[in-house]
């Protein structure tokens, strides 16, 4: 799809093919805006720092298959600013060629996690798993190729773009497979009212001296602000350069966390604490109910 300038404002890239559950996360969240397909998480940032999107729908974890990987080395050299959050439910379908029967059906093919997220179910159809790059383009290669002893896993979006039946809906072993995105936009957004619950997620590095990382993060605790998310990861494929990524349940304006930063920031060297995002808190992240409605 192209786009012009004008038309930019009202356009929310994602990465992968039409029908991809990234796709399907762009028309729940933003039902009125077009959608931009990008074939690498690369690309789809690119476009909102190009003014091709206003948006980019990035997914950063799941609930079964944990972090997306690479993802995380990519938010801060976009320069983009995270403005939501996003709690995607993702129900896996088993797709094929309109009139296909369960008993026609011999293989499967999907992406390595439509597949390990479904292998309960798979074995109990006894169908042959086969890997594919992604899962709407799994769906599109059983549609164009037409044999109906080849099934897809994928979006109930995927069938419905590729033309396909959904021959058993919800294959998925886990009940609860969710899918956390992030919305990335080219200037911060933040909350406007500061009593509301709000999510400010940052990057930083910290100085070589023992205890850092304890001394570091009791600013977050003398100061009551709830830590939901922290993680490490190597700079630059070192095994000693380690960069830690928080999400904190805090206003990036309020005083707790002024008062939280400046003693995160003694412990850093100079610049090496980035706010990617203030943002508020979507009501999903709390439901006690099945932690995706």
């Amino acid at each position: 799809m192209t786009s012009s300038p004008s038309h930019s404002n009202n356009i929310i890239a994602y990465q992968g093919v039409p029908g991809a559950y990234s796709h399907l996360a762009c028309q729940m969240r933003f039902p009125d805006m077009d959608t931009l397909s990008c074939v690498s998480f690369e690309d789809m940032l690119q476009s909102v720092v190009d003014g091709r999107a206003r948006y980019a729908m990035v997914p950063v974890e799941n609930s079964v298959a944990g972090r997306v990987a690479d993802i995380h080395h990519l938010l801060p050299s976009s320069g983009l600013s995270i403005i939501g959050e996003h709690f995607q439910p993702v129900n896996h379908h088993l797709l094929a060629v309109k009139g296909t029967t369960l008993e026609q059906l011999k293989t499967v093919k999907s992406h390595e996690q439509g597949l390990a997220q479904c292998r309960s179910g798979l074995q109990a159809l006894g169908l042959t798993p086969h890997m594919y790059p992604d899962t709407a383009g799994a769906a599109a290669d059983v549609a164009a190729k037409g044999d109906a002893s080849v099934g897809a896993i994928a979006s109930s979006l995927a069938a419905d773009i590729y033309g396909l039946d959904i021959l058993k809906a919800n294959m998925e072993d886990a009940a609860t497979n969710t899918t956390r995105m992030l919305i990335m936009a080219k200037t911060p957004e933040y909350p406007a009212n500061q009593s509301d619950i709000a999510i400010t997620t940052l990057i930083f590095r910290l100085r070589s001296v023992p205890a850092a990382l304890y001394k570091a993060l009791g600013g977050f605790a003398t100061n009551g602000i709830n830590l939901t998310k922290l993680e490490s990861y190597m700079l630059d494929g070192h095994f000693t350069a380690v960069q830690f990524y928080i999400d904190a349940e805090t206003h990036v304006e309020s005083p707790s966390f002024a008062l939280a930063l400046e003693e995160l920031r003694f412990f850093c060297p100079k610049d090496a604490v980035t706010i990617l995002g203030c943002y508020p808190a979507d009501k999903a992240r709390y439901a006690t109910s099945n932690g995706s409605d």
